[in-house]
């Protein structure tokens, strides 16, 4: 079935409230990494127990995870259902209340609820802003505009790290995200909803059934590869750069790493990383050569972190940023999850992709963490070597056997067949 799309340039209303929307998203998905230590001790953690700082950060961390997965399937589902721009709305103004509620947070078990339920609210905000960018405009501009909106929008992990070190307060860092989200409603008001989207809601056509990745072999396989192709991103991001105060003492001993410094020196580089990665992409009219440059790039990057060079304070800011620049990628691999479904699958696709890449995080932890490190006693730069090889492999493989999608027509939905 044919539909009829809109064809737009590249600098419009949606694309720029589309990447400011990510903006604030990042900032309040990063805004914990950046004041977590504080914050725990504001609300009565010890500073200087670290078993108790590390516990009770990674049960945050995993509660806003776990938020983020069920999220996306909630918000993916209604995209498909009710819009692109009911979602768009319902996120901003569900994480925007949540940042509110977490300045105000007195205990562990509070900030964990807060996070998760703003967890829930920031999962929505990037698949549906790349599908109704995907959607309006033409498809050899989309790559562009998807890459923007996601380019601009990491610089939001720099704005959080600048205006806490501005403030020193991190329950106004909470408060000033709360209040960039509900100054993006205002603006989202001028925003119109997808031309596809409004004629397949007219069609008696299934819209947002989450069985249909699963009842066909075809779209399993398309939806389980989109997912595999980002695992990079969070294993450098959520590991390397994360923990790269405790990987410089193993590494070179006196060091005065701030890991919150190495995660805004590697942010400014995603964003221009992302922005670089679409116009590559439009350069070899391609998505998965766009892809394997940034993958061989990641690579060089790795192995420079893991290597002898990487041997001060100094160095291992520029590897992180490096590192950073590589996985601009996430842009291409987000573009890539919208353009492999139809219409009426494209919101669930686009939304629960990138937050089921990001909730593999918890799981390569647990590779690289509590297998590696605890029940194998192998030492961290080890444990982070080899995480590091698995996840790159498998990566490579998945990005090997998943399709093209850069000439890809997006004016199609899903047909319900079953599997035999």
């Amino acid at each position: 079935m044919k539909l009829e799309r809109q064809s737009n340039a590249v600098f419009t209303i949606p694309v720029i409230v589309a990447a400011l929307g990510y903006f604030v998203d990042i900032y309040d998905l990063l805004l914990f990494t950046i004041v977590r230590e504080p914050s725990l001790t504001g609300i009565g953690v010890d500073k200087a127990d670290t078993a108790q700082i590390l516990a009770a950060s990674t049960k945050i961390i995993n509660w806003q995870m776990i938020g983020l997965l069920i999220g996306g399937f909630l918000w993916g589902i209604l995209g498909d259902k009710k819009g692109r721009l009911s979602v768009l709305f319902g996120s901003i103004l569900l994480y925007s209340i949540a940042n509110f509620a977490t300045a105000y947070v007195t205990t562990i078990n509070h900030y964990a609820i807060a996070r998760f339920v703003a967890g829930v609210g920031l999962a929505g905000e990037l698949g549906a802003g790349i599908t109704l960018v995907s959607e309006l405009l033409p498809k050899n501009k989309r790559g562009v505009g998807t890459s923007l909106v996601a380019g601009i929008g990491v610089f939001g992990a720099v704005f959080a790290y600048f205006t806490y070190r501005i403030t020193g307060d991190w329950r106004l860092c909470y408060k000033i995200g709360g209040g960039l989200g509900i100054a993006l409603l205002l603006l989202r008001v001028s925003v119109a909803e997808s031309g596809m989207f409004k004629e397949v809601k007219q069609s008696n056509i299934s819209r947002g059934n989450v069985l249909m990745f699963f009842n066909n072999a075809g779209r399993f396989r398309k939806y389980f590869l989109s997912i595999l192709i980002g695992l990079p991103n969070w294993f450098v991001v959520g590991i390397l750069v994360n923990l790269s105060n405790r990987f410089a003492k193993d590494f070179y001993g006196d060091s005065h790493i701030d890991s919150g410094r190495a995660v805004m020196f590697a942010y400014s580089a995603i964003a221009v990383g992302g922005i670089t990665v679409g116009l590559v992409s439009q350069y070899f009219k391609s998505r998965k050569k766009a892809l394997y440059l940034f993958y061989a790039l990641t690579i060089i990057s790795v192995v420079l972190f893991f290597s002898p060079l990487n041997s001060s304070d100094t160095a291992m800011y520029i590897i992180c940023t490096l590192l950073g620049f590589s996985t601009g990628f996430w842009a291409i691999v987000v573009t890539m999850g919208a353009e492999q479904f139809g219409t009426n699958l494209r919101a669930t696709a686009a939304t629960t992709i990138p937050n089921m890449i990001r909730g593999s995080l918890p799981l390569i932890n647990m590779m690289f963490l509590d297998l590696f490190q605890k029940s194998w006693k192998w030492s961290l730069t080890k444990s982070g070597v080899i995480t590091g090889v698995i996840v790159i492999v498998v990566t490579l493989i998945a990005a090997y056997f998943t399709e093209e999608t850069f000439h890809k027509d997006l004016n199609y939905v899903e047909a319900e067949e079953m599997l035999p």
